[in-house]
């Protein structure tokens, strides 16, 4: 032990760290108990070494009597320091008369106590500097995102207790320096890469189903809202091109979702907006995404050059990997969906790799990257929604991630197709299945479960149709849906005995179906003639009188008469699909 010492090291008080600097007057920490020292610590030792500090030689505490060498009572106060008055005495033989007067040393417990003061402080300094950073990360995140109003479109909550429906889009405007050369100059960018991306009720699944821009439909009424607050309501078109829905005639991505919901009967509950820029922006902050070519791709239009097997692209070459229609299957729109959908898979993987994850740099420069390519609507807006969202979707699992294209066939208006049209079977196949909210995958405890709810529905004696009383009312968005139902009961299904009771008192979205429990087997019967999921049936607790009916009441989900409410329990095998978890070579 050194002449400073005065026990263990890690039995040091850190009051008495502190030393009085004799060129400015001032108390200073001594971080060094040993060789080495700060000159201030040096001098000190001096001071202590002439008997003004205590016996050197024992390691005994300074003397702190009251005008006892050069500290009196007008010395400034020491930060933390304990009391120098003491009076206690003893020692052991000629030690104590040397020691009379000068205080014991206090016991570890309240040594370590006065420790956990002073470290407490430092540690309350480092937690509040820590939010003062967070503090300026969100804001520097936050002053990224543009927003849109939307108005009546899309949910008003960030997350939703039931499924949840992302629109992404990706827009071909041309903004910024080396895009010149991609999309239609002076265009407001149209909706040239779109997906439905749909995350199950339970987070065990998601379904991300690419639209092709050339397909002809109905681009229905829809209303913007200016900067000022001022609404503008653009007339709809039929027979025209989905991407037109967005940036033509003063579209925004609000119209694209009511474009989307008219197609599909899904409502997407928000969008995301990307362009050009933000490909190359998320691609190079992500350090690069792996692609995997089937044969060499050199693409003059697009600029792409690429080796056979697998590469890394990132920034310009990876935009020309997804602008790209004339290197793979037959140069049709939907080919390069099919590239853009295994692009977005490996980029997923590589956005939720460990290697992603846990690096801070990375994710930062993943997430300023993320803030500053994207537009979104007003709903998720900030930084803090925007984080909230994506936990709540980064819970799926990559192997159940599920991409496709919406099912089409040639437009039979042209002579020669250029453009397409939704397949009138598999394609209401599929749709069905999202609004039932029926996995693509095999999350076989889901899938088990749901069949299981479904056997036990109709398990049971069922009336006949003729037997089976019904009051249906409309609280869906389909105008004359409950006359519809009614007419169709009647003289399809033999229900003579269901009435139209017109519209519901308020819109729902899901259909149900009450009953009594002596009325289960009229309920199992028009379940099956409807195709009604587990979820609508809602038993009372009281037995019917008399001639009293059920009551249905048909939701958003509803989308027509004779269309079941649940969709199959699988997609035709020829729909072909790919799974985000499994690495596909483009061909």
């Amino acid at each position: 032990m050194d002449a400073q010492s005065r026990g263990r090291a890690d039995d040091i008080d850190p009051a008495d760290q502190w030393v009085l600097n004799p060129h400015t007057g001032n108390y200073e920490l001594r971080l060094d108990q040993s060789a080495g020292e700060s000159p201030v610590a040096a001098r000190t030792a001096t001071a202590e070494d002439s008997g003004l500090r205590g016996d050197t030689r024992t390691g005994a505490p300074r003397d702190g009597r009251e005008g006892s060498g050069r500290r009196g009572t007008t010395s400034p106060e020491v930060p933390g320091q304990r009391s120098r008055r003491s009076s206690q005495s003893g020692g052991r033989g000629a030690e104590a008369t040397a020691t009379a007067g000068r205080r014991k040393r206090k016991a570890p417990k309240a040594r370590r106590k006065k420790a956990l003061m002073w470290t407490g402080g430092v540690t309350a300094f480092l937690v509040a500097t820590t939010a003062v950073g967070a503090y300026i990360l969100y804001e520097k995140l936050n002053g990224n995102i543009d927003a849109i109003d939307i108005g009546d479109q899309g949910s008003k909550n960030v997350i939703s207790d039931g499924p949840m429906n992302i629109l992404i889009i990706g827009t071909d405007k041309r903004t910024g320096k080396g895009n010149e050369g991609y999309g239609d100059k002076g265009s407001a960018g149209h909706a040239d890469t779109t997906i439905l991306f749909h995350v199950s009720e339970d987070r065990t699944n998601a379904t991300a189903m690419s639209i092709p821009r050339d397909l002809m439909t109905e681009i229905p009424e829809c209303e913007t809202k200016g900067s000022d607050g001022t609404s503008t309501t653009i007339p709809g078109t039929p027979n025209e091109r989905f991407n037109t829905s967005l940036g033509q005639s003063g579209r925004n991505p609000g119209c694209t979702m009511k474009t989307v919901e008219n197609i599909t009967g899904v409502k997407p509950d928000h969008f995301m907006m990307v362009d050009f820029n933000a490909v190359k922006e998320l691609t190079t902050a992500v350090g690069g995404v792996e692609v995997c070519m089937a044969k060499p791709v050199d693409d003059p239009k697009s600029h792409l050059k690429l080796p056979q097997g697998t590469s890394e692209v990132q920034g310009e070459m990876a935009l020309a990997l997804l602008r790209t229609r004339h290197s793979f299957g037959n140069e049709s729109d939907l080919d390069r969906i099919k590239v853009q959908q295994q692009f977005l898979a490996s980029m997923i993987r590589e956005m939720k790799s460990s290697d992603t994850l846990t690096n801070p740099k990375k994710l930062y420069t993943l997430a300023d990257a993320a803030t500053n390519a994207l537009t979104v609507d007003t709903a998720i807006g900030d930084a803090k929604k925007l984080m909230t969202l994506a936990q709540e979707i980064g819970k799926v699992d990559t192997k159940n991630i599920t991409f496709l294209t919406m099912p089409v066939i040639d437009n039979p208006a042209e002579p020669k197709p250029i453009t397409v049209v939704v397949d009138p079977v598999k394609g209401e196949q599929l749709f069905a299945m999202l609004r039932s909210d029926t996995s693509l995958t095999e999350v076989k405890q889901k899938q088990k479960a749901a069949k299981g709810k479904q056997a036990a529905l109709l398990k049971g004696p069922k009336a006949a149709p003729a037997d089976v009383r019904v009051d249906v009312l409309n609280g869906g968005e389909i105008p004359g849906a409950a006359g519809a139902t009614v007419t169709w009961l009647q003289n399809q299904q033999g229900v003579l005995k269901s009435t139209n009771k017109a519209n519901a008192p308020e819109e729902i979205k899901k259909t149900t179906l009450e009953y009594a429990p002596n009325q289960a087997d009229q309920a199992r019967a028009l379940a099956e003639m409807m195709g009604l999921p587990a979820s609508a049936m809602k038993p009372g607790t009281a037995d019917a009188e008399g001639l009293e009916a059920m009551v249905l009441t048909l939701g958003a989900d509803f989308k027509g008469a004779g269309i079941p409410i649940t969709g199959p329990a699988k997609m035709p095998e020829d729909v072909e699909k790919s799974s985000a978890d499994k690495a596909v070579c483009a061909k």
